[in-house]
């Protein structure tokens, strides 16, 4: 599979790198744009401030930029957190997408938002500070609304961005399972 995976709002760190490696040691092709210029933080707050000093349009456009020449391969649109929340905007309006895997984060649909069955995988905290329960279930009545067909993975006791072990929210066996389930389902995309 072709897969366009977006950072954190954290920024292109090792995490992100590392979980590259990953999927192309198990065959994938993977493409790791850095929508924020080289910059990355050690903190929430000022990885937020600067997200929105940026503006989401801008970062949007990033995006779309570096998914372009690519999409006409049909991609798999991935991401961790914020970067989720850029892989299903560019999922919802890429006709040509093959699948979709959230990791940590979920966005806002669009009312008049289609896809025709594309699989939607989530994997996230439970409870997540920033994805509630009550978003969630909203969400997920969206996305069916929309024509996706979604898997939701829950991983009570994670903190928010489980998977990257630089960071304290680290849980290696919420990880773990987390890459072994998300693997089995990039492999369904390209048997499908």
């Amino acid at each position: 599979m072709d897969i366009m995976l977006f950072h954190s709002v954290y920024g292109l760190r090792p995490a992100v790198h590392a979980a590259a490696e990953r999927l192309r040691a198990a065959g994938h092709q993977v493409w790791t744009p850095d929508l924020f210029d080289g910059r990355t933080f050690d903190s929430v707050e000022g990885a937020m401030e600067f997200r929105d000093e940026v503006g989401m349009d801008e970062l949007l456009k990033r995006a779309v930029l570096a998914a372009a020449p690519h999409s006409e391969r049909g991609l798999v649109y991935a991401g961790f957190s914020f970067g989720a929340a850029v892989a299903q905007n560019l999922a919802l309006g890429d006709e040509k997408a093959r699948g979709l895997l959230l990791l940590h984060g979920t966005s806002d649909i669009a009312k008049d938002a289609r896809v025709d069955e594309l699989a939607v995988q989530l994997h996230v905290a439970d409870p997540d500070p920033f994805e509630p329960h009550d978003w969630l279930t909203a969400w997920y009545l969206q996305m069916g609304k929309a024509g996706a067909d979604v898997e939701v993975h829950r991983y009570p006791g994670a903190g928010h961005l489980y998977t990257d072990p630089d960071l304290p929210d680290f849980d290696e066996e919420a990880a773990g399972q987390t890459w072994r389930v998300a693997l089995a389902f990039l492999d369904s995309l390209a048997e499908g």
